[in-house]
């Protein structure tokens, strides 16, 4: 399995790669810049360049995580204008470290009494992004911690988002284990039907990245707190073998975003590692 986690990049791109080599990671992920603002930023190529080229020699894989107020459902002209802006600077920032792509959150339903106009806005936002886009690494979408029911909380949201979009061949996945498990998605008892119905939608092909994260609330809550992987948390080991059993995830980066307070990443990821990691059962 390819276990990895999200690392800052205050020593710069290249510094995020020289980390996760360090603690043994197979994958990392980063904030591209200020992960609290929509500003345009001048990067350092030669950082980002290094960065492709250490992920490389090491057999790493990285993705971006585009800043949080970015929004797919923005609710005026000036920033829409602003987030088409920042996700396109981001996919450049990501496209220069070699990155699989930028993950973007499901967008957020902005009228109430017209559920459908939000996916339709949605929609005219990635196809203005993806129009002007000509790289390689795709926006990847991400489900959404909501409560049962809400926007972005199915598979089937997902997959027909990238379906209607023009240019479905830019658009990826990502998965959010806590997520899942506090909209209802996932219960923890019923991966075997998610996994039938994501081999049905084809989601599995484009699913580019899981955040590998546990939650400190029962499912069904729709409460967005992370939880790790083994402890604090309502998701059991048993049910988390389950997902990490799936073949078709063999192949695809879990990142963890999981509390430091108690566990580094570096010990967790050794914790992952000795758990389901290639050489686990070698003696």
């Amino acid at each position: 399995m390819k276990f990895g986690c999200h690392l800052s990049i205050k020593d710069g791109y290249a510094g995020a790669a020289k980390i996760a080599e360090a603690y043994g990671a197979s994958a990392f992920q980063y904030f591209p810049k200020n992960p609290r603002s929509l500003s345009i930023k001048e990067f350092n190529q030669d950082d980002a360049l290094l960065c492709r080229k250490l992920c490389q020699e090491n057999g790493l894989e990285s993705v971006a995580h585009a800043p949080y107020p970015t929004t797919l459902t923005p609710r005026d002209a000036k920033r829409r204008a602003q987030v088409i802006s920042s996700v396109l600077n981001d996919l450049e920032i990501a496209e220069a470290c070699g990155s699989k792509g930028v993950v973007v959150h499901f967008g957020k339903q902005i009228h109430v009494n017209n559920p459908v106009a939000s996916y339709h806005l949605m929609i005219d936002t990635l196809n203005e992004i993806l129009s002007v886009w000509n790289g390689r690494g795709r926006i990847l979408l991400e489900n959404s911690a909501g409560l049962p029911g809400g926007m972005g909380t199915t598979l089937e949201e997902l997959a027909m988002v990238r379906k209607l979009s023009d240019y479905p061949e830019k658009i990826g996945f990502c998965l959010d284990t806590c997520h899942a498990f506090a909209s209802g998605l996932w219960t923890g008892d019923n991966w075997k039907a998610v996994m039938d119905n994501a081999i049905k939608l084809h989601f599995f092909d484009k699913l580019e990245v899981i955040h590998f994260n546990n939650s400190k609330y029962d499912t069904g809550y729709g409460k967005d707190r992370h939880a790790n992987i083994f402890s604090g948390g309502f998701i059991n080991e048993n049910q988390f073998e389950d997902l990490i059993q799936t073949p078709h995830l063999k192949g695809v980066p879990f990142i963890l975003e999981t509390p430091k307070e108690t566990i580094s990443h570096k010990e967790e990821l050794q914790l992952l590692q000795e758990k389901w990691g290639t050489n686990r059962n070698a003696k």
